[in-house]
């Protein structure tokens, strides 16, 4: 008798089997397959739409002539930098391809099933899908009404149960609230003293000001250990080569984690574009200031169409590079009837959440486009609405 072919999710992990998929959105290629569409403005993964810095262009033909070696494991030049630009021991830093890439070490190394993970509500889909591939809890604490911390309930959350894990992003991702200096104080302090705290700070360049905290400094007067997590992928424009890196609060930390990492996990060309991108402080500055102004010239203008159309969109204040907009309908809905407009943006699929779309602030031009394409297809609801 032929045995039953054995299913290959029957030979899975239950954590694996169970595990939901991260959006990651569509490309601007698929798009226009999809909708036959001339022109498509991609404003769905917060990258940095006026490009990388020249001095990373003049790095890539070296890099090239190189690409048959294997890369440095130890990325020792650009953690020297890094060392230096932040008055950090070189063993205290980590690189990642991309800093998810991290985040997926942290889980592999320090959590075991059972374990407890306390993040932000709503959030990074990362933050949450890796400590589930490991067997952990993930608790995840709202925003409050204002689309702020509600940090009386991460106080009650953080007491309530042990906990190994407390990650968050300042500025959130996809909200773009920030933790003010005394707010940040506060959170950290509330968490267990056995407890590991990550912070995940892909936006902080875009929010770099007087009353954004200086993490690093905080973090270092408490005992707890400690992980600062960067990226070169949003304000640095280098999406497309992964590179981030983590700042920990002792060797020990990042010792752990390069055992669970693969040995060669950021490639040459993006450890030199890296090093590039940090030579050049006007050019980060100049997109970082422009992004800023665009940001706020869009949300003026959402909440203008609000005020006269009433449409019932609610637009959180953000300090990132995008926008997050309950948009009073399915944001599934939404995001299809937008992309075949030519606009693709992500659609928030969080339970509690799925009325909001994510849109990254483009050039002026793109944002125009959005905005054309977004009145329009609102108007439409409106009308079929009746």
């Amino acid at each position: 008798m032929t045995p039953a072919p054995t299913s290959s999710l029957d030979l899975c992990r239950p954590e694996a089997r169970s595990l939901p998929i991260y959006n990651a959105g569509i490309s601007e290629r698929t798009a226009r397959a999809k909708y036959n569409l001339a022109r498509v403005t991609k404003l769905a993964s917060n990258e940095n739409p006026f490009g990388v810095s020249p001095a990373v262009i003049e790095v890539f033909e070296r890099a090239f002539h190189q690409i048959y070696r294997y890369p440095d494991p130890k990325c020792t030049a650009l953690r020297e930098r890094i060392q230096a630009l932040n008055a950090i021991e070189a063993d205290r830093i980590v690189f990642g391809n991309g800093s998810e890439d991290i985040i997926e070490m942290l889980c592999k190394a320090l959590l075991s099933p059972g374990d407890r993970v306390v993040t932000l509500a709503p959030t990074f889909g990362l933050h949450e899908i890796f400590p589930l591939m490991m067997g952990a809890t993930v608790d995840k604490v709202r925003i409050n009404a204002d689309f702020g911390y509600d940090l009386p309930l991460w106080r009650r959350s953080l007491c309530r149960a042990p906990v190994k894990l407390v990650m968050f992003s300042t500025p959130s991702n996809p909200v773009g609230c920030i933790l003010r200096t005394a707010e940040f104080r506060e959170l950290i302090n509330a968490a267990p003293p056995d407890a590991v705290l990550v912070v995940d700070e892909a936006y902080h360049e875009y929010a770099a000001h007087e009353d954004y905290p200086d993490s690093l400094k905080l973090l270092s007067a408490q005992p707890r250990p400690w992980l600062v997590l960067r990226t070169f992928s949003k304000a640095y424009s280098l999406a497309g080569l992964r590179i981030g890196y983590g700042l920990a609060s002792d060797a020990e930390l990042v010792s752990i984690l390069d055992r669970v990492r693969t040995p060669f996990n950021v490639n040459s060309a993006a450890q030199e574009a890296a090093l590039a991108a940090l030579s050049d402080a006007e050019h980060l500055q100049a997109t970082v200031s422009a992004t800023a102004r665009e940001r706020d010239l869009l949300a003026d203008r959402l909440n203008s169409v609000e005020s006269v159309q009433g449409y019932g969109l609610r637009i959180a204040p953000s300090r990132a590079n995008f926008l997050f907009i309950d948009t009073a309908n399915s944001s599934r809905e939404i995001a299809e009837a937008l992309l075949r407009l030519g606009v693709i943006v992500k659609p928030w699929l969080e339970p509690g959440y799925d009325t909001f779309i994510r849109v990254s602030v483009g050039r002026r031009a793109d944002n125009e486009h959005f905005m054309e394409a977004f009145e329009h297809v609102m108007r439409r609801r409106q009308i079929d609405l009746g």
